[in-house]
Formats: C-alpha cells, structure tokens, sequence
C-alpha cells in the first residue's frame, strides 16, 4: 500500500488508531489558505451545469481557532471560466487578464488568499450541518512582502545576474 497525500486504501482487515483531526470551524473572513491536496474527478452535470471535468481541492487554512480543511471543486467548463482564472490567479500562476493554460501538476502546495465563508445545510437525515466554503479567490497584493523580503509578483531572475 502505498501512501501519498491524500491518504491510502485501508484493506478490510486492516488495523486502524487514528482519529482524524477535530474539526474547525472558521468565522467568516479573509484567510491565507495552502493547497494541500489535487484530484480529478468528473461531475454527471445538473442543474445549469452539464457534465464535465473537476477538479477537487484540499484546501488548508490557519485560523486562531486551529487549521480546517476545505474540499473545493472547480468544474472545467467555459461557462465557469472566470472561477478557473480567479484561481490560477490567486496562486500566482495567471496574471489578471492573460491568457495561461492550466498547470494542474504546480497546484498542489501552492498558497493564494481567499474569502471563507459558513453555511448551514440539511444532510440526508435531515440533520443540519455547517461548515466553511470558499466564496473567492483573491489576486495576490503586489505590495505584500515574502519571508525571503521579496516582494510578490516582482522578478527575481535578472539575466546576467547571479
């Protein structure tokens, strides 16, 4: 059994101890987030919305109440186009405005801001649940400063300049 980021398959005689983390709930607000995990998947369509690609997240993000992890799908379809840019711009791959194919492999570990939001809902037993969902995505501040002291979105290469 091989282990990755996401986890592994259990065999059904396999021995089991951990409890998984406590969940968070975060307030509503502004966060830091890290893409902690990447998968493809497919949605069979609905609603407005025909069948297509996914994407599904692992999101982490840090409060003072702890560290939750959000699922996040993006669905690759045109009509969502703007929800795949506001992304790709987020994690510094895709500046406003260009046009970038997407680098599905450079999304894992990569880190943006975003606005986090709650919601309240019904399962199926009829039990209400909440939970945080991301309702944006940000572009990054050109201001803001990196631990190394550089500044996001300036160049750090410079040809003939070690």
């Amino acid at each position: 059994m091989a282990e990755n980021n996401t986890g592994y398959e259990l065999g059904w005689e396999s021995s089991i101890e951990n409890d998984g983390p406590d969940f968070v709930l975060l307030p509503s607000g502004d966060y830091d987030f890290t893409v902690t995990g990447f998968e493809r998947g497919r949605y069979g369509g609905g609603g407005k919305l025909p069948p297509c690609n996914k994407a599904i997240l692992t999101i982490a993000i840090e409060g003072d109440q702890g560290t939750t992890y959000i699922k996040h799908n993006l669905f690759l379809h045109s009509s969502l186009e703007g929800l795949l840019c506001e992304f790709f711009t987020s994690i510094g791959q895709r500046k406003h405005g260009e046009r970038m194919t997407m680098n599905w492999g450079a999304v894992q570990g990569a880190k943006g801001r975003c606005k986090v939001g709650v919601r309240t809902y019904k399962n199926n037993d009829g039990e209400e649940i909440t939970i945080n969902d991301i309702k944006k995505f940000y572009e990054p501040d050109p201001n803001a400063v990196q631990p190394a002291g550089i500044p996001t979105g300036q160049a750090t290469y410079q040809a003939g300049k070690f």
